[in-house]
């Protein structure tokens, strides 16, 4: 991959003024092998494999970084559903699995861990019944390691008990996290159509699918959007979409030469390249105010989800040209937490629960990252998870929740999380029952175009 003197001055100033990384090298690892009867020797295999292919990810991390002067913000590992190593065991508590992913993780100087997960869109097994059970605890005894639970498909439909189950699980782990806000919601992530090879946090996973190892890369860039939107005020729409696809080529190129520099010092084969514009709390690193650019007065006013599409597409069609292997979510966030332009929007009223939900039928993934208030019920949270797994289902897209009840707080409060997290006003929801709803249990069937061939 070669590149002129123009494009390197281009990225150099992406880097030093747009504020343009590598948000993330995750490096996925299969644990299928791993699988014992005594949880204690498939506790030692997934310790040792761990230290074997992923102790010199940290390293060469760095070392591209220094070399290339390149930020990358993160270095993760991504293992099997721990639901599918952990049934061969008798143990109830699978809590003890995560604390090896997350003691393992510090050792190696990892900075997350995804993969304490299951995959229940169609029903349950023993083993995912235990793994979903020992969420809270596991969340509350770890740092480094995040859960995900896949609910729900375009293929299979949605499995309500999960859905009830999951509403449950996420206030039972603000409860046991409260003195921090709730902060083992912000690793906890519900998902329909959940991809095997996401690089992103908190939902990422090693899918069955995969091979013995990979690297996946996430590659981000708003502040590099919004520049290039700024360059065109008063354009049309077809001047600002190709704007989007442009700069997009440019980033998703920059995100490849990392991806298969580190994926070849490590020795395993590269997997993906996630384009995804995943913004932070830092000002100029915002979704929110690249749709403001678009010219919005705030981000969920009238108008935003027509310009939310738009952004979403252009960026997917400017990745495809420069990668063949993009995959994962690819798309733009929407976070409210990690993006002070969200954050904006909610403090002004701009920004509604419902608006979100609206928005992440355009979007890369979903309801993300939102504080709640604390007397928010079970059921609630379940018919929301519910809401969601709906447009994903039914338009055949990954979509996820990530909410956060935050105790004792209410609508209006502040809810502080902290680093890449951020923090958030908490929204208010609807507060009119829907207990009725989710006990009915069962499965919503998967719509009628799932049977395409």
């Amino acid at each position: 991959m070669l590149f002129t003197p123009l494009e390197i001055k281009e990225t150099v100033d992406m880097f030093l003024r747009y504020k343009l990384d590598i948000r993330a090298i995750t490096l996925g690892i299969s644990l299928l092998d791993c699988a014992s009867s005594s949880g204690d020797e498939a506790r030692k295999k997934i310790r040792e494999k761990l230290r074997r292919i992923a102790g010199p990810l940290v390293r060469i991390g760095r070392d591209i970084e220094t070399e290339y002067g390149i930020p990358i913000i993160n270095k993760r590992i991504a293992v099997t559903p721990i639901a599918l190593i952990a049934a061969a065991c008798s143990e109830e508590d699978y809590t003890p699995f995560a604390q090896v992913l997350d003691e393992t993780a510090v050792e190696l100087g990892i900075d997350f861990v995804g993969g304490f997960s299951a995959l229940v869109q169609k029903g349950f097994t023993s083993g995912d019944k235990r793994l979903i059970s020992s969420i809270p605890r596991a969340l509350a005894a770890t740092e480094r390691v995040c859960s995900s639970v896949n609910v729900a498909s375009t293929k299979s439909g949605i499995n309500m008990d999960a859905v009830k189950l999951m509403g449950e699980t996420i206030k039972e782990t603000a409860e046991i996290t409260k003195d921090r806000d709730g902060i083992g919601c912000a690793k906890l992530v519900v998902f329909c159509n959940a991809p095997e090879d996401n690089p992103f946090m908190a939902g990422a996973f090693h899918g069955p699918g995969e091979g013995e190892s990979c690297l996946n890369v996430g590659v981000s860039g708003p502040g590099v959007i919004k520049a290039a939107l700024e360059a065109h005020k008063g354009a049309s729409f077809d001047e600002l979409a190709d704007a989007i696809k442009k700069t997009a080529f440019k980033i998703t190129r920059m995100g490849q030469l990392v991806g298969m520099e580190a994926a070849k010092r490590l020795g395993v084969p590269f997997g993906i390249l996630d384009l995804s514009l995943a913004p932070t709390p830092a000002v100029g690193d915002s979704v929110g105010r690249i749709l403001e650019e678009m010219g919005l007065a705030a981000a969920g006013t009238h108008g935003t989800t027509a310009a939310l599409a738009m952004l979403t597409d252009m960026v997917k069609k400017g990745g495809v040209m420069a990668s063949t292997h993009v995959g994962g979510f690819s798309g733009a966030f929407i976070p409210v937490s990690e993006d002070e332009g969200m954050v904006a929007s909610v403090r002004s009223g701009a920004m509604s629960l419902d608006k979100l939900e609206a928005m992440t039928s355009v979007c890369s993934v979903g309801l993300d990252m939102i504080a709640l208030p604390g007397d928010t019920p079970a059921s609630t949270i379940s018919a929301i998870i519910a809401d969601e797994m709906a447009i994903g289902m039914v338009n055949q897209k990954t979509t996820a929740v990530r909410v956060i009840p935050v105790p004792g707080k209410k609508a209006g409060d502040w809810a502080e999380f902290g680093g890449l997290l951020g923090g958030a006003p908490i929204m208010p929801v609807n507060t009119n029952s829907s207990e009725a709803f989710i006990a009915r249990g069962g499965r919503i069937p998967a719509p009628i175009h799932s049977f395409r061939n």
